[in-house]
C-alpha cells in the first residue's frame, strides 16, 4: 500500500470515529426526549434456564420473518399484512390483502402496493376503506416529500365462503 493510500485511509477512518464520537455525546433537545417510562423491577430467575438454537433454515420461516405489520379484519376472514422491503427510504411496506382458504391451501394474497405505513380508517363485509401514506420523490429537485391518500378497497366474496377471484382498488374522497 502506498503511504499516499495509507494516509487517506487513515484520515478517513479518524473522521469516521470522530463522527461517531460526536453522535454518542449529543444531547437530545428536550422536545425529542420521549416521556419516561414507568421503572419496573427486574424479574428474578426461578427455574431452569433452557437454551435455544437458530431454527432451521426454511423458506417461509424467513418470509414470515419479513412480516412487520397484521390488521385482522373482522369480516371476510381476511387480514391486511405489510412486509418489509424495497428501499425504505422511500416506502418499504409492502401492503397485502389476504383471505383464508384452507389449511391445505393457505391464503389467496392480493397486493395493494409499496406504502410507507397505512391506517385502517373502515371495515365492512366486502369492503375495506384505507388511508395510505406514500413517500414521493421530486425528481427536479431530489427531495423526498410525504402524501396521504384514502382508498376504497373491495371485493365480492366467493361462493360458499371461497376467497373473491377478484379485489378492486379505487381512490376515495
Amino acid at each position: 500500500m502506498s503511504n499516499r493510500l495509507r494516509l487517506a485511509s487513515v484520515s478517513a477512518f479518524a473522521i469516521l470515529l470522530t463522527a461517531c464520537d460526536a453522535v454518542s455525546e449529543a444531547t437530545p433537545s428536550p422536545e425529542a426526549e420521549t416521556p419516561a417510562r414507568a421503572k419496573v423491577a427486574a424479574l428474578a430467575a426461578s427455574g431452569v434456564t433452557q437454551t435455544l438454537a437458530p431454527a432451521p433454515a426454511d423458506d417461509s420461516l424467513q418470509a414470515s420473518a419479513r412480516v412487520v405489520r397484521v390488521d385482522r379484519l373482522t369480516y371476510d376472514d381476511a387480514k391486511l399484512f405489510g412486509t418489509a422491503g424495497g428501499d425504505p427510504a422511500m416506502n418499504g411496506l409492502q401492503t397485502y390483502l389476504a383471505f383464508f382458504v384452507s389449511p391445505d391451501e393457505g391464503w389467496t394474497i392480493f397486493r395493494i402496493g409499496d406504502v410507507l405505513d397505512y391506517t385502517v380508517l373502515s371495515a365492512s363485509p366486502g369492503r375495506v376503506e384505507l388511508d395510505l401514506q406514500d413517500s414521493l420523490l421530486d425528481v427536479a429537485t431530489g427531495t423526498i416529500g410525504s402524501r396521504h391518500r384514502k382508498v376504497i378497497v373491495a371485493w365480492t366474496p366467493g361462493a360458499e365462503g371461497a376467497p373473491p377471484a377478484a379485489v378492486t382498488v379505487t381512490p376515495g374522497a
